[in-house]
């Protein structure tokens, strides 16, 4: 069965002022940038701003730099379903 043209898509094709690739940690700091108190991550009673998840991320990335890693060095990370998965 052929496709059909997506009407929502016509005339949408990605271009500067509608698409731009971003790296997870290039949304978060757009996303801390353009809503820092907007709410970001729920977990159970735990509310997350946009600007709080920034900040213990690079928290956690901080304290991984801490430890000396090498070039080539290999971290693992693994955890359940809970905030510090994101901020990992």
């Amino acid at each position: 069965m052929p496709s059909r043209p997506n009407p929502y898509r016509e005339h949408l094709d990605p271009n500067p002022a509608n698409y731009a690739v971003l790296t997870p940690i290039d949304f978060l700091d757009w996303a801390a940038e353009a809503y820092p108190d907007r709410l970001a991550l729920i977990h159970g009673d735990i509310r997350q701003s946009w600007a709080v998840v920034q900040k213990l991320c690079q928290q956690m990335a901080a304290g991984i730099q801490a430890q000396q890693l090498g070039v080539g060095d290999t971290v693992a990370v693994m955890l359940p379903n809970i905030p510090a998965m994101i901020y990992a």
